[in-house]
């Protein structure tokens, strides 16, 4: 398998969140605004073909989770169409300290970072009454 290598120059840093197109819902967007105060939310990140969202309590670590969101993502694609295993409703990466919840809404890509504690069937419920 061919790993894809993103460099920090496609990832634009940033301090608050983007502005996210009308197309994405105002729904989507306050039940993520929601989520990030969750007990254990560290943020996340909302993108599509056009805009992103990133809303993180630690802005020296954008680049870093963009980089894992989009990792995350593409990786759980790939096994899917390697094991051929229909359509993914959401991927979880389960890391020593962080863990992140990955999934696609319409069109919408959004990760939820969260400490490893935190609870991710909540989090889940939420975004999937969309």
């Amino acid at each position: 398998m061919v790993r894809k290598k993103k460099s920090a120059q496609e990832v634009a840093a940033v301090t608050e969140p983007l502005a996210v197109e009308e197309s994405l819902g105002n729904s989507l967007r306050a039940n993520l605004e929601e989520i990030n105060t969750y007990n254990g939310v560290i943020g996340y990140i909302l993108r599509n073909s056009t805009s992103a969202a990133i809303d993180l309590k630690d802005p020296t670590k954008i680049i870093d989770y963009a980089i894992l969101s989009s990792a995350a993502l593409d990786a759980s694609e790939v096994l899917s169409e390697d094991f051929k295993l229909g359509a993914m409703k959401n991927i979880i990466v389960d890391g020593k300290d962080v863990k992140v919840l990955s999934l696609t809404v319409n069109e919408n890509k959004i990760s939820v970072f969260m400490e490893k504690e935190a609870n991710c069937e909540k989090v889940l419920r939420k975004l999937h009454n969309l």
